[in-house]
Parts: structure tokens; sequence; C-alpha cells
């Protein structure tokens, strides 16, 4: 089996935990009550995602190729 690695975004929720999304992967997200079981979470995400497209015989998205960049912008009140 060959290794894939993703990006995931991690989003403190007002209340508590953390909600994850993994750009590469359209739909991909999940929840954690802490950093810790949010990156576990997203793991398990993952692989049932793949799985799910490997089922359905559809291509896996890569990252090969991608840029990671933050922007920032100035905003008026």
């Amino acid at each position: 089996m060959k290794g894939l690695n993703y990006c995931i975004l991690l989003r403190k929720e007002s209340e508590e935990g953390y909600t994850v999304t993994v750009p590469s992967l359209p739909g991909c997200i999940t929840y954690g009550d802490n950093i810790e079981e949010a990156i576990k979470m997203a793991k398990e995400s993952i692989e049932l995602y793949i799985e799910s497209l490997k089922e359905h015989g559809e291509e896996i998205p890569t990252e090969e190729g991608t840029l990671e960049y933050t922007l920032a912008v100035e905003t008026y009140a």
C-alpha cells in the first residue's frame, strides 16, 4: 500500500473541540474534543474516504503539485 500525505485544517470551535477539514478531499470533515482526538479522527476519516473512492472505482486525489499559502487581507469596518 502506498503512503499518502494530506494537509488537515483544525478549527477551534467556540464551545469546545476542533472541527477538522481535509481540503484535498471535498466533504471529508470530522471533529475531536481535543487536538489529539481531532487528528486521530482525521486519519480515520481519510482512510474511510479513500476506501470509499476505491470501492467506487474513483481516482484518489493527492496533494502532488499543491502549494499552501496563507494570504493576509485587511478588512474595513
